[in-house]
């Protein structure tokens, strides 16, 4: 006997509250899915930890996280990935990346973080001093030899600030030919089939109405439309697995 959604225990589901993540939770706001699940936003650090201790059962997890997480499988088809240009990961700098001393890092995602220090050391080849931050006052420190890694919202309304954008998603694509995932859905133990079946489904249901998601969740100056349907990739396809593969490769030798 088939068991309904409402019949199951809800599973707690942890997603970030970025706006290229709207279109993936934008379904899962809607029944069926929403009344068989509790929806929890964070940002992807946090994600990582919490689905690590249980506090949640499925999240968007940073890919440069999962080996680190005891029984992590990837879910489903989607995720948050790019083809060149993400717009909304990237290095800022006051000067040219031939004068970047140091750089500060995103305390939000590890993912960033890693692709960062991979790319100074194979596409950029500048030895730099990497920093950690812990609040948002770090964007401030950005001036002189001084670089930061910004990333979600953050990044796409301070382009105007900086003299210098390097666009993480462009630099991999140079570097490597292929293109770059960022985040996957990833759960840490076998979930029901039926909640497999309408979360691939609710998935879907953002992804198919783009344009209009980008004029409900416009940004001032920043073309949203173009953000969703051009920069973000949320089918996986197998170059972006292979990508992955390569990422994933070059972090094992870190």
């Amino acid at each position: 006997m088939t068991t309904n959604l409402v019949e199951l225990k809800k599973i707690r589901v942890g997603a970030v509250s970025y706006r290229n993540a709207k279109p993936l939770v934008y379904g899962m706001e809607h029944p069926a899915l929403a009344s068989s699940i509790t929806l929890l936003y964070d940002y992807p650090a946090r994600l990582v930890d919490q689905l690590r201790t249980g506090a949640i059962d499925i999240g968007l997890i940073p890919v440069a996280a999962i080996p680190g997480i005891p029984g992590a499988r990837v879910v489903g088809s989607h995720g948050i990935a790019t083809d060149g240009k993400v717009g909304s990961v990237a290095l800022f700098s006051q000067s040219p990346i031939e004068d970047v001393r140091e750089v500060v890092l995103d305390y939000q995602s590890r993912t960033s973080v890693a692709l960062t220090r991979i790319l100074f050391q194979q596409y950029w080849k500048r030895p730099v001093q990497f920093f950690s931050s812990s609040g948002d006052e770090y964007i401030n420190e950005i001036k002189g030899a001084r670089a930061g890694l910004i990333i979600g919202d953050r990044a796409l309304t301070n382009t105007d600030r900086f003299s210098y954008v390097y666009d993480l998603g462009e630099a991999w694509k140079n570097l490597t030919g292929l293109p770059f995932v960022f985040a996957t859905w990833v759960a840490t133990r076998a979930l029901p089939a039926d909640f497999l079946s309408c979360f691939e489904e609710a998935n879907n249901k953002g992804l198919d109405r783009l344009e209009s998601l980008a004029t409900e969740w416009s940004l001032p100056g920043v073309d949203m439309k173009a953000y969703f349907t051009e920069q973000i990739k949320y089918r996986l396809s197998e170059q972006h697995l292979a990508g992955l593969r390569l990422f994933q490769s070059m972090l094992s030798q870190q």
